[in-house]
Order: C-alpha cells, then sequence, then structure tokens
C-alpha cells in the first residue's frame, strides 16, 4: 500500500483532478440502493494522500499554498455530488418542452455549485494538515464543517451528507440518536479516512486505534439500543392505512386524468381490512395526492365522506389556497389536510421548508420575467411557506408530527415538539424522480429521522417507498418502489430517546469541536518540530 500511495501522492494536474472526481464518484456506491459499504474506506484514503501530496513549501503566496487543496476537495465533492443527484434531472423530462433547458443546471451546475463546501473542508483540512493522525481529525473536522454549512446556507440541501454512508442498517444507525447527523460525519470521515494511515505509517498506531474505538463503540451502541424495549403499547391501539397509488408524474399533469386518479385512491381506502385486522383509523395519501383544491370541490368531499366509516379521518396530501387580501392574489400551500367521516376539513399542516426551484422560485421577480415557473409549482408565484410547522391533532387526541416530501432530510426540522406525536407523518411524491437511486436515498434519510427521535415514522410514497418504520429505524411493513397498493400497520410505541434532536445537535458540535482541537495540536506540534 506505500507504494500505491506514493504514486497517488506525486499525481499533478489534470491526473490529480481526475482521480478526486473518481474517488467522489465512488464514494456514491456507499449509498442506497447499492449499499457498498466498503467504498469509502478506498475513496477517502485516497482523498488523504492527495492532499498529502500538495506541496507546502511556506515561501509561497496564501493562495497557491491553498488553492490545490481547496481544487482537490471541490473535485471529490463534485464527483461524489454528481454522482448522487444526477437523478434530479428526470424532474425536468416530466415537462421536457418547458424545463429540458435546464438539465446540464441541475445533473453538473447544481453538484458544482454544492462541492463548494466540500472545497472548503479541503482547505480547512489543509490549513491543520500534520504529519500524523492528527491530519485524520483535520479532514473529518472540514468535513463536519462543511456539511454543517450544506444543511444550513442559502435554505440548505443536506441531501446525502457523508453520515448516511456509515448508517446502511439499524443496527448501524442508532448512534445518530446520541450524536446527531453532524456528529456521524465528523465520526464517519475519520473511520472512513483511517486506511490512509496504513500507506504512509504515520500515525499508524493511535489513528487506527482511535477509528477501531469509534467502530466499537458504534455497533456496541447500536447493538445495546436494538435490544432495550420500546416504551408502553399504544391504548387503544392505533391502526394506519398506507396508500401507495403509484401515479405516474406526467398523468398527475394531466387535467383530463383528475377524476381518475382521485378514484384511484378512494378504491385503495375503501378495501376490507385483512382477515383478522382492525378497521383503520386513520388513512394516509402521499404528497399532493388529490389533483384538485379541495375546499373548491365540495363533491369530492362528498366522495370522501362516502368510503369513510363512522370515526375514521383521512390526511392527505393537497394543495391548501388562502385569500391573501384585496387585490393580491391567493397563496397557495403545499399541505397535509385532514378529513373527517362527514367530509369536513378538521385540521391542516402547511409545508415550512420549500424545494427551491421546485415549489418556488427565489429571485422570483427576474425570473418570472422570463416566463418560467417552479418546477412543482405551476401556479403564478409558487408556493408559500407556512410560517411554522403545525402538529396534527386526531380526534381523541393523538399527535401527528407533519413532515412533507423533502423536510424529511432536516434534522433541524424535526423539533423537541416531535417527542409527544404518536408518530412522524412523512408524505412525498417521489414519481418525479422515476425509477433512479432518489427514492431509494430519500427512504433511508427519513428513517434516520424516527432512529433520532425514538418516534416512528409513517412513510407515505405516491411511487414508493412506503413503510412503518419503527423508532429503531426497523421497517414495520411496506411497499417498495413501485408496487401500488395500501397496507395496514398497527403504530408501534415510542421509545425513549437518548438525547432530544437538540441535545443531538449539541453533541454532534462537541465531536466536532474535538475533532478541531486535536487537528490544531497536531498542526502546532508539526510545526515545533519542523523548527
Amino acid at each position: 500500500m506505500d507504494g500505491i500511495a506514493g504514486r497517488i501522492m506525486l499525481l499533478s494536474g489534470w491526473r490529480r483532478a481526475a482521480l478526486a472526481i473518481a474517488a467522489g464518484l465512488l464514494t456514491v456506491l456507499a449509498l442506497p440502493p447499492f449499499s457498498l459499504f466498503a467504498a469509502p474506506f478506498i475513496s477517502f484514503p485516497i482523498l488523504v494522500w492527495l492532499i498529502d501530496g500538495l506541496p507546502a513549501d511556506p515561501s509561497k503566496g496564501i493562495l497557491r499554498r491553498y488553492l490545490p487543496a481547496f481544487w482537490t476537495g471541490w473535485c471529490f465533492g463534485f464527483g461524489y455530488l454528481a454522482g448522487g443527484l444526477w437523478w434530479l434531472g428526470n424532474a425536468l423530462l416530466v415537462e421536457a418542452d418547458t424545463f429540458a433547458w435546464a438539465l446540464p443546471l441541475a445533473v453538473l451546475g447544481l453538484p458544482a455549485v454544492l462541492a463548494i463546501y466540500y472545497g472548503l473542508a479541503g482547505l480547512l483540512a489543509r490549513i491543520l494538515w500534520s504529519e500524523g493522525w492528527g491530519r485524520i481529525a483535520a479532514l473529518a473536522a472540514g468535513f463536519g464543517l462543511a456539511e454543517w454549512l450544506r444543511a444550513t446556507a442559502l435554505t440548505g440541501f443536506p441531501w446525502n451528507a457523508i453520515g448516511y454512508a456509515a448508517m446502511p442498517v439499524p443496527l448501524a444507525m442508532q448512534s445518530v440518536s446520541l450524536i446527531g447527523l453532524m456528529g456521524m460525519n465528523v465520526a464517519a470521515v475519520f473511520v472512513f479516512a483511517a486506511p490512509a494511515l496504513v500507506g504512509t505509517r504515520r500515525g499508524l498506531a493511535p489513528g487506527l486505534m482511535i477509528a477501531a474505538l469509534l467502530v466499537a463503540g458504534h455497533l456496541v451502541f447500536g447493538l445495546w439500543r436494538l435490544s432495550t424495549p420500546p416504551g408502553p403499547p399504544l391504548d387503544p391501539p392505533m391502526t394506519l392505512r398506507v396508500v401507495q397509488p403509484v401515479i405516474d408524474q406526467a398523468q398527475k399533469l394531466d387535467d383530463a386524468a383528475r377524476a381518475a386518479i382521485f378514484e384511484t385512491h378512494l378504491a385503495l381506502s375503501a378495501a376490507p381490512p385483512a382477515e383478522g385486522g382492525r378497521r383503520p383509523d386513520v388513512i394516509v395519501w402521499p404528497e399532493t395526492a388529490v389533483p384538485f383544491i379541495l375546499t373548491e370541490n365540495p363533491d369530492a368531499l362528498a366522495r370522501i365522506a362516502e368510503v369513510l366509516q363512522e370515526g375514521q379521518v383521512l390526511v392527505t396530501g393537497a394543495v391548501r389556497t388562502e385569500d391573501a387580501g384585496a387585490g393580491l392574489p391567493p397563496r397557495y400551500y403545499n399541505s397535509m389536510i385532514m378529513i373527517d367521516h362527514q367530509g369536513q376539513i378538521i385540521g391542516a399542516a402547511d409545508k415550512v421548508h420549500l424545494v427551491p426551484f421546485g415549489e418556488y422560485l427565489p429571485l422570483e421577480d427576474l425570473i418570472s420575467a422570463a416566463g418560467l415557473h417552479a418546477v412543482a409549482a405551476a401556479m403564478p408565484g409558487g408556493f408559500s411557506a407556512a410560517a411554522q410547522r403545525m402538529p396534527m391533532t386526531l380526534p381523541g387526541g393523538r399527535i401527528l408530527y407533519p413532515v412533507i416530501c423533502y423536510e424529511a432530510i432536516f434534522p433541524a426540522e424535526i423539533g423537541d415538539d416531535a417527542l409527544a406525536s404518536a408518530a412522524l407523518l412523512n408524505v412525498t411524491n417521489d414519481a418525479w424522480f422515476g425509477d433512479t437511486p432518489g427514492p431509494y436515498q430519500h427512504f433511508l434519510q427519513s428513517r434516520l429521522r424516527a432512529v433520532e427521535t425514538g418516534v416512528p415514522m409513517v412513510r407515505v410514497a405516491n411511487s414508493g417507498i412506503s413503510a412503518s418504520i419503527d423508532p429503531f429505524g426497523r421497517v414495520q411493513k411496506g411497499l417498495n418502489f413501485g408496487v401500488a397498493g395500501a397496507f395496514d400497520v398497527d403504530l408501534p410505541p415510542r421509545a425513549a430517546p437518548i438525547f432530544p434532536p437538540s441535545g443531538q445537535s449539541r453533541n454532534g458540535l462537541i465531536l466536532q469541536l474535538i475533532a478541531l482541537a486535536v487537528a490544531i495540536f497536531s498542526r502546532m506540534s508539526f510545526v515545533f518540530r519542523e523548527n
């Protein structure tokens, strides 16, 4: 391995850039639907050796000293993000006549912009670089900061944060309840990069020992948490029916198909329970399942009332409209709406975190002047964002915590108040992305929100993957991608959270600061030895 490390360090020019991009692409294989856990143990050592090989001549200016590290991190990030996000282009092809021109921006432009965060990770790591295992801590600290920025800056887009690569199965998911996704990003990069020490023999023993302790602690904690009993069962029990209709996105946009789409949802909702099963208390349809404004269509509410039995409620994704005042156009919200057996709307929750360019247009006046609109919102101005998340209180007092579509990828969107709910309810429409890695990646990220909070999740997707997920991330029951149907499931009990979501964030910050402190100390020791 020494020879491989040496050859990588000596690379320059386009060969260095190409290898960094290839290493980023390789890392994608650790994510669904591939879940090849070994991939980052190859890609991150390559990144370490590439940074090892950068010149460290103090006589050069700051730009010439550190720009190559930024460029190396950017290339790695571009490969990772382009390989992990190319499927976004599928959404533009649903209305290809309008949006196909933007395909290069989605497939290459967005990864190129997001890779700037990984360039900053490489830059910070290079500033704190040293000879021994401290450089692995520097890289972990750099990526931890980069992922935090990616999750928060400019509305945030933390899709496929590096930490997810270390959590493919429930056994490996439990640590996120302790240190959160931010902490997992830091720990994962340290462990993934540790094999680089074998190739250079510098800091080998302490670095591998720390990595081994992190892995052992990760797995032992997972075993312990999976062995802990959940909380007391719900009394009385609560049964939900999950409806997965698998409506093609092009069909959803066809006005002539609206009535048939609505009847498909009703037919799946009206099916009798399986033999010996309980009648569902709550029926859930996916995001934007209702293809018209319910408040403007009393006949649709009457049809829903015909299907629901006494005491049942329907929670459905739908577009909600609201009068904005005299002379102003109405506001539109991407919402969950709750309807009782009499066809009355008894509750609603609006989406808080909208998708830029998908549900609204940043710099709207400038962009709309060119005749463009948000991809998933054809109405003028797109959707409006809710000021705050409003839990949905069912008849009888139980609470469902609404998480609409990609809100599920933001740990910070799940507040401490979620701990009082019976379940996280995630409705989504991944039909925009077809049978690509996108829906599988989205499902993994959604599952982790249940593990973080200790609250079960019911996930309802138009095209899949729909599932009931217990508070340890285990799938109770579900329908895979592209399988139309419905299933009933008794809601599992909550688990006692290790820390509330806010506490996990603090723990992740502590781990980030520890990695940063180690990197700074190692760098200072290295400088003193040189002098």
